[in-house]
């Protein structure tokens, strides 16, 4: 067996089997996905107990720019998709490694504020470590800009002691229930990132842009979602048998598959680019991500390529024994319908999509959310997501 099929291949009983999916889970991934739903209370609590619920903000900025790596600057990505049109989001990455920092690929990261941030803007800096010094120095930076500043971090790190010291407002990290474990395959100086992190991040950054007017979202949204949240983790338990799992069933959709994750609105937008990261990052699997219409050019290529055609598995010449079972599209289709019924238009880009998937016989999943408010969506869209990828990677 060649080590690509054999890293192509799915073990179909361990997704059966609690007590394998617990031991082959050395990470915690899936506790820690379990409990992102508490999580998000807990994070809207340490926010409110920080003096958010009393903050009188004096107007809505400028620009908000969220500031961190990893899925910090996937909650800046959420908080753009659902802002409102009077006020832009700007997620921040870093933009170098300085000289002559610690081995530690996070310490030694950079950012840089735009030339135009100043007075009008406001800087959310976002850490589930609060050791990162080059988001320390962007805080004082923004300071001496005279930025509104806000920070997410955990109490009693140098980050959050930095907030103090800009007359910052400090929103403490809600941190995972799950003791992290270690596994063989982590990186010594860059470890896998908690996948419930994200709603840390978020859960924060929500409740501060719906305080100053950033979003206009439904009352107790927040509280909806964390609701959203335990409903697909009971969903997606590793004890539900695999036909009535659907993460596992799309785990088993993906297995020896190049998927193309399509997004249908804003808020599928930032689902499909945190699907394609959890896929690499916890599945080791590529994907390529993408809002509709675009994606129906740019993976044009990919439909009338081997890939498309199926890479006949008929074809009578293939050695069935020494050759691996060849590589297929499988599209991912994310849409966000609200209040529409299952029947409805949906809309130029999703005929378009639906009509060259089935012309060039490629399997296309569609995922739909009704829901009224896009934060919900997102969790109904993005859980079970998270948790398929997580299957993915363990059962491989």
């Amino acid at each position: 067996m060649s080590p690509l099929e054999a890293g192509r291949m799915l073990d179909d009983t361990l997704l059966d089997d609690p007590a394998a999916l617990q031991r082959a889970d050395r990470q915690h991934a899936l506790l820690a996905l379990a409990g992102a739903g508490a999580r998000v209370r807990t994070a809207v609590r340490l926010a409110d107990e920080a003096g958010l619920v009393s903050l009188r903000p004096e107007g809505r900025p400028r620009t908000v720019l969220v500031a961190g790596h990893g899925s910090a600057l996937a909650a800046g990505a959420v908080l753009a998709a659902v802002a409102v049109t009077a006020c832009q989001v700007l997620p921040l990455g870093p933009s170098e490694a300085g000289p002559g920092e610690p081995d530690a690929l996070t310490a030694g990261l950079v950012w840089q504020l735009p030339g135009w941030a100043g007075p009008l803007d406001l800087l959310v800096v976002s850490s589930a470590t609060g050791r990162e010094r080059g988001l320390v120095r962007l805080a004082e930076q923004a300071y001496a800009r005279g930025c509104a500043i806000a920070v997410t971090a955990p109490p009693g790190s140098a980050l959050a002691e930095a907030a103090l010291q800009v007359r910052g407002l400090p929103l403490p990290y809600a941190p995972s229930a799950v003791e992290p474990g270690q596994s063989p395959d982590d990186e010594p100086d860059l470890p896998a990132e908690d996948p419930g992190a994200i709603w840390a991040h978020l859960a924060p950054l929500i409740a501060l842009a719906d305080r100053i007017g950033v979003t206009q979202l439904p009352a107790g949204s927040l509280h909806g979602v964390a609701d959203r949240l335990d409903e697909v983790a009971v969903r997606c338990r590793p004890d539900a048998a695999a036909y009535l799992n659907p993460a596992k069933g799309l785990a088993a959709q993906l297995s020896g598959t190049v998927p193309l994750v399509w997004a249908d609105g804003p808020v599928p937008g930032a689902a499909a680019e945190r699907f394609a990261a959890m896929l690499a990052d916890r599945a080791g699997l590529p994907a390529l991500p993408g809002p509709l219409p675009q994606t129906l050019t740019a993976h044009r290529g990919m439909f009338v390529g081997h890939l498309g055609a199926g890479a006949d598995p008929d074809d009578f010449f293939r050695d069935r024994v020494d050759e691996p079972e060849p590589l297929q599209l499988q599209v991912v289709l994310l849409r966000h319908a609200p209040g529409r019924p299952a029947d409805a238009d949906p809309g130029f880009a999703v005929a378009r999509a639906r009509r060259l998937a089935d012309a060039h016989d490629v399997r296309l999943t569609e995922y739909t959310s009704t829901l009224e408010d896009p934060l919900q969506a997102l969790a109904e869209l993005t859980g079970p997501a998270d948790f398929a990828a997580v299957y993915l990677g363990l059962a491989r």
